[in-house]
């Protein structure tokens, strides 16, 4: 076995089987691990870590970056090793679990989850495991896809496992830009004013005494991300945004390069992005949080000069692209902690434009990110808060319908409130845009009805709202109806009430 890539001869003794490494997660520890949306994280400990509880049943809470990949959830879930899960999850073995009550599940902001650590309102991990290309002289770790919430994580544990994957280039060196944000007693300025600025170091610095083992991993791979190719539906929401942003320059709110962008993960944001290939949009940058499939298709069409995330989470077609030449797009990338991929200073001093996805919004602007009905949770509400809240513009996408037409994604009341009206700026369907700007309630229901929902649910909408104005208010609501296509869907498989679905079979 080589060792030339733990470049501090004094930690070659430490390598040893992931079996060996696993047992230093005890039963009741809290656990801190690499990863951050399918990329980067440890991948040979947890799968052993799954065979020791097998055999020695043990519950830990575990934290990341943000969702694993290779199954781990679900295996770990299956093991019954997850007592407690945070902040952000992919899984479905994982959210059934989730919605049981069998693992309980702490939805955060990504940007809180160390900030609360270091101010004691979360535990500090006991052992850290952090997915590594390589260790430097003097004992720094250098993460490989993504940096989530690594460098934190093995700076506060008292033990921390390296997993080294020998199936990543080393020319991962010198992509990651590790800067720890001052605390107390005086918080200083983050000094980031470029989205291409390093302020940071290439390694997460720690004392290499900590490191308890050292893990040399050859056979797992990040898994693929599972976007699916762009459709009609999202290339008309790109088309709206793109009219969108056009008039936006032309008055002279935007500049011609837009501004930074940040898409949040999943198909529809990535197929949005996508979209801007084919607009009149160049220089653009990226100041994001996962680095998909949109920005290297940018980068190659010369439409993006340089792209900041916290991850790089690709389907197989591009990652092999991506991966297998990494130092033809080194120069215009860079990693960071995800405290500072998504800092509100950051997202606000730089003037983001966020683009996120909603699983429903109501005719009001408040949006819905992570529970179906409200009540099951979905995935978790992710950086999507980081940046509507503090963004120079909050963008939310979604189709206008959900399962064939069963569910509108346009509802009199949101069952479930990610994102309050108050941070929503633009909403957009396939079937139009609603600009929020500067609207007050009965004004903004107008313009969503008018304007993001499907025909067969725009006459419900609008006679809800007729009714609900007659009652009066500022926000005008029939609180009786308000959640009702919710529970109509829960009932009977669809949201419009009987005579409306007669409607929509005729």
């Amino acid at each position: 076995m080589s060792l030339d890539r733990i470049r501090l001869a004094s930690l070659h003794n430490k390598v040893m089987s992931a079996e060996q490494a696993a047992t230093f997660i005890q039963d009741g520890m809290t656990v801190g691990m690499s990863g951050f949306t399918r990329a980067g994280e440890a991948k040979a400990v947890p799968l052993a870590l799954v065979k020791q509880a097998q055999a020695n049943p043990l519950k830990i809470t575990l934290i990341t970056g943000a969702s694993l990949g290779n199954d781990l959830d679900k295996q770990l879930t299956e093991a019954g090793v997850l007592a407690r899960r945070l902040p952000f999850q992919v899984d479905n073995t994982l959210r059934k679990a989730i919605n049981k009550g069998e693992v309980m599940f702490i939805d955060q902001h990504l940007s809180e989850t160390v900030e609360q650590m270091r101010n004691l309102q979360l535990s500090k991990p006991d052992v850290a495991v952090i997915e590594a290309v390589a260790i430097t002289e003097d004992g720094g770790i250098i993460p490989t896809t993504s940096v989530g919430n690594s460098a934190s994580f093995a700076i506060f544990a008292e033990k921390v496992i390296v997993e080294i994957n020998t199936n990543l280039s080393p020319a991962f060196e010198g992509l990651h830009d590790i800067y720890i944000p001052s605390y107390r007693p005086t918080r200083q300025p983050i000094p980031l004013t470029h989205v291409d600025q390093r302020i940071g170091t290439p390694a997460i610095n720690i004392d290499p005494a900590k490191i308890v083992g050292i893990v040399i991993n050859s056979e797992f791979h990040d898994s693929p991300s599972t976007v699916t190719q762009p459709d009609d539906e999202t290339q008309g929401i790109a088309n709206h945004l793109i009219s969108f942003f056009e008039n936006e320059v032309e008055a002279g709110r935007l500049p011609k390069d837009l501004g930074p962008l940040q898409a949040g993960i999943g198909s529809i944001a990535n197929a949005v992005l996508t979209g801007l290939k084919e607009s009149n949009f160049e220089d653009l940058v990226m100041y994001s949080e996962v680095l998909q499939d949109c920005t290297f298709e940018l980068i190659d069409a010369g439409k993006m000069k340089f792209a900041s995330g916290s991850s790089i989470t690709l389907s197989a077609k591009y990652g092999e692209k991506v991966f297998n030449n990494l130092e033809q797009y080194k120069d215009k990338l860079v990693l960071r902690p995800q405290e500072i991929s998504n800092h509100p200073e950051l997202v606000r001093r730089l003037g983001i434009i966020g683009i996120n996805t909603a699983l429903e919004f109501d005719i009001y602007g408040n949006v819905n990110s992570t529970h179906v009905c409200g009540t099951k949770m979905m995935n978790g509400i992710g950086g999507s808060g980081d940046f509507a809240r503090n963004a120079h513009l909050a963008i939310f996408v979604t189709k206008s319908i959900a399962k064939g037409g069963d569910i509108s994604s346009v509802v009199p009341f949101a069952s479930h409130i990610d994102h309050a009206e108050h941070d929503v700026d633009i909403l957009v369907t396939e079937q139009g845009l609603a600009d929020l700007r500067g609207l007050a309630p009965r004004e903004r229901a107008r313009a969503i009805i008018d304007n993001c929902a499907h025909p067969m649910y725009r006459d419900a909408l609008n006679d809800y709202f007729d009714r609900a104005c007659d009652k009066g208010g500022h926000t005008p609501h029939i609180l009786r109806e308000a959640l009702s296509w919710h529970s109509n869907f829960e009932e009977n498989g669809h949201m419009l009430a009987a005579q409306d679905t007669a409607k929509k079979s005729a």
